[in-house]
């Protein structure tokens, strides 16, 4: 998929859905971008950790952010709920790069099949039981995780 095209449904490996919340509006009356990234950082965790079966926090190796980034096509509104669709772009040593789609509840006036938004967030994984956090490879248990969801 290029760049500039926008994600659809089947761009996606894996699925979560998350509720809006009215703490979620901003002044604007629309859902603030901070939300996204809570979206995107949520979807994310809460997929390793169920399908990995560990508690990620207390492997010798966590993942950290490193970047994260999201690109708007649409707003999505409260009250109402969104699907996330979640890929993995690039698996390398030590970090991921995914890719999380924000869909909106069908409606009538768009397609739902398009997402409204589209979160890169990247992890680098570091040693979590030294204090200066050097990068080290991506723990098995994670690494045979995310592997479902890499896409080409």
């Amino acid at each position: 998929m290029a760049a500039a095209e926008r994600p659809t449904r089947s761009d996606y490996a894996a699925w979560d859905e998350a509720t809006l919340r009215w703490a979620d509006v901003d002044v604007y009356g629309h859902v603030n971008n901070a939300r996204y990234f809570e979206l995107i950082d949520t979807a994310v965790n809460v997929f390793l950790a169920r399908e990995s079966g560990v508690d990620i926090r207390r492997l010798p190796a966590i993942g950290v952010v490193a970047e994260v980034g999201c690109r708007y096509f649409r707003e999505v509104e409260y009250p109402g709920s969104v699907k996330l669709g979640i890929r993995v772009e690039r698996l390398g040593n030590s970090s991921i790069i995914y890719r999380v789609g924000i869909f909106p509840a069908a409606d009538d006036e768009r397609p739902a099949d398009e997402a409204a938004a589209e979160g890169r967030f990247v992890h680098v994984y570091v040693d979590n039981t030294d204090p200066a956090r050097p990068s080290v490879p991506i723990p098995a248990q994670i690494r045979g995780a995310v592997q479902q969801l890499v896409t080409r």
